[in-house]
């Protein structure tokens, strides 16, 4: 049993607990925002990307329009388009596999597959983080509901800083050259300068942005350091 406890499925497991825990903090966020414990929790079954859901009740609690909300919600989610496009190529599923994995490919599901090289172990962290995610999210989000008011403002608890710390956790050891550094700092440069200027949500999209172009009319990874193994010269012919 131990020996499928691998690497990529421990990784999914502390992503579904550190992000399922930040459903308390919709679900209180959304019954506080006028939602009854119904329609929250509908939003978390059938919408499930976290931040198209704040983006959506954040319109509403601001007094915006149901069509107002959906677009928030909607241009929030185009990111899980992406997404869609690189899971279907490293895991191509088949069948009713298909639908379930469209379902559950989220920025974390997404994010874990990706951070794995072994085709077998991509597959495993994409289903553990992607359905832990969803039974956790789900579950707490219909706890933070349920509690409402009585847990006060969620972000006190520190649950939107457990969602970050995973992020980080899987960002870290991808930064191993100079360009994926400089491409993390720009794109938070960009975001903190355009978050006093547009709505939540809009300033990660256009750091996004600037990552596709970046790597759109870029000349490919950085190949400092990578030279190819060189044999050492000793005089003799190599072997063939």
């Amino acid at each position: 049993m131990h020996q499928r406890f691998t690497p990529a499925v421990r990784i999914g497991l502390s992503i579904a607990l550190a992000t399922g825990l930040y459903g308390i903090s919709f679900g209180a966020l959304a019954v506080a925002s006028g939602f009854s414990v119904l329609q929250t929790v509908a939003l978390s079954l059938l919408m499930f990307t976290g931040g198209s859901q704040f983006a959506f009740i954040g319109v509403i609690a601001a007094g915006g329009t149901g069509a107002a909300a959906f677009g928030a919600a909607t241009l929030l989610g185009i990111r899980n388009a992406v997404y869609g496009a690189q899971i279907n190529h490293l895991l191509q599923p088949r069948g009713w596999l298909k639908p379930l994995a469209a379902q559950v490919t989220i920025d974390e599901s997404a994010a874990t597959a990706a951070s794995q090289t072994d085709p077998a172990e991509q597959r495993r962290g994409f289903w553990v983080a992607g359905i832990g995610v969803f039974v956790l999210w789900n579950l707490f989000t219909l706890l933070g509901a349920l509690l409402g008011d009585a847990l006060g403002d969620p972000r006190r608890w520190g649950l939107d800083g457990a969602a970050v710390a995973a992020f980080l956790g899987l960002l870290w050891p991808r930064l191993r050259s100079r360009e994926p550094v400089t491409i993390a700092v720009v794109c938070a440069l960009v975001t903190v300068l355009a978050l006093p200027w547009l709505p939540p949500g809009l300033p990660i999209l256009l750091a996004a942005a600037v990552s596709a172009l970046w790597g759109w009319f870029g000349q490919g990874p950085a190949d400092e350091g990578l030279e190819p193994d060189v044999a050492p010269d000793t005089g003799k012919e190599p072997v063939q």
